[in-house]
């Protein structure tokens, strides 16, 4: 059996990308010995002022997992890679999302040196908010990998201009059904969220960032309370500094009596509740790789509305899984809703969803991931 090293974020730590690496470490023990080492120091507290951990819930916990890199700490970094030499593994396996991680990367890589593949899950190329050298900082490690994985043709393409020769893998982001802990029916999460029966239901879902569009889904509910009686919205997702902005958006479209706003990160097993009482997750992205998000919701079995923006529309098939729109367009995005529920799309797209599953699968991952290192072996 094959060993790899996988390394990522992993529970305790917040966030998507958490709750992948879990996923992915539990699908490649069906095939290989997997070690999973983690950080003990992700971002230095000056750089991520929040709280970083989360332990309300450990349901992507990981027993075995390992925290032993601290990503600020180069002596640290060439300690741990001659731990993960010494393990001899077949392919050391690394999460890349944002340049941050290139000085850590680039020693860990460095001091692995070239007999031991190395491969990278790209979850984006270039990060959601693009700064000075980070082209440069992501040129510099990307380029001494093996192999990748990446979840769309932008982030393929994004690969190419900065390793034209990249052996990589094409491979949808894989559902996160792990949340679907009690399977609520629609109605029993709709009566613990003390939600009317018979509303229109939507949900906007995640960390709130400028680049997430929320203010043009805001402005289409002025055109669907028009159109659309019992029309919701729930905003689920921790804000920056900005919240008060949004709030004063909703005040300035007269649609405060039909959004609802929970700011704060969700813990795990509160996700959901949100996602089985809606009938509608939206996205309405001004720019993406892909997101965690259309997977989540996929979990669940929704549908969901993402604009024409990075990877989204390779993982929703518009007028089948959703609809793709066009972005920073409300009235577009008033338009999907209103013809998903006229038109009674709900129960096929439904159908749609469930017959993708392969295709969303962390074993389909899996098989891409032992395509590439036999590739490269």
């Amino acid at each position: 059996m094959k060993k790899i090293v996988l390394i990522g974020p992993v529970y305790p730590y917040k966030g998507g990308i958490a709750h992948y690496t879990s996923l992915l470490y539990r699908a490649l023990t069906k095939k290989f010995d997997v070690e999973l080492i983690s950080y003990k120091m992700q971002y230095p507290k000056f750089l991520f002022k929040k709280e970083q951990r989360d332990y309300r819930n450990d349901m992507f916990k990981v027993e075995s997992a390992q925290f032993l890199i601290n990503t600020a700490n180069p002596l640290n970094l060439i300690s741990v890679a001659h731990r993960i030499k010494k393990l001899k593994p077949d392919l050391v396996l690394m999460q890349w999302w944002h340049p941050y991680f290139a000085p850590c990367y680039w020693i860990l890589e460095t001091v692995l040196g070239k007999k031991i593949k190395k491969m990278f899950v790209c979850h984006n190329v270039f990060p959601h908010e693009r700064f000075p050298m980070d082209k440069l900082l992501t040129k510099l490690v990307l380029k001494k990998a093996d192999s990748f994985i990446v979840h769309s043709k932008s982030d393929g393409e994004d690969l190419h201009t900065i390793k034209p020769d990249a052996q990589y893998r094409q491979n949808p982001h894989p559902t996160y059904n792990a949340f679907k802990i009690r399977n609520l029916t629609k109605e029993q999460a709709r009566q613990e969220l003390s939600r009317n029966p018979d509303e229109k239901l939507l949900l906007f879902f995640g960390f709130v960032r400028d680049y997430k569009g929320l203010r043009h889904l805001i402005q289409a509910m002025p055109i669907l309370k028009q159109n659309l009686e019992g029309i919701r919205l729930m905003i689920v997702g921790a804000f920056g500094q900005d919240q008060e902005d949004y709030l004063k958006l909703i005040e300035q479209c007269g649609v405060q009596d039909c959004i609802e706003v929970i700011d704060g990160y969700t813990p795990d097993n509160e996700v959901e509740k949100y996602f089985a009482a809606c009938d509608l997750v939206v996205l309405p992205y001004e720019s993406a790789t892909q997101s965690g998000i259309v997977q989540i919701a996929y979990g669940f079995d929704k549908p969901v509305i993402v604009t024409n923006v990075g990877g989204l529309p390779d993982v929703v098939t518009d007028k089948k899984t959703g609809y793709v729109v066009a972005p920073q367009k409300p009235d577009k995005i008033a338009d999907a809703i209103i013809k998903f529920y006229r038109d009674g799309m709900e129960s096929e797209f439904v159908a749609n969803v469930r017959k993708e599953a392969y295709r969303f699968s962390w074993e389909r991952l899996t098989e891409k991931v032992e395509e590439l290192l036999e590739v490269s072996l």
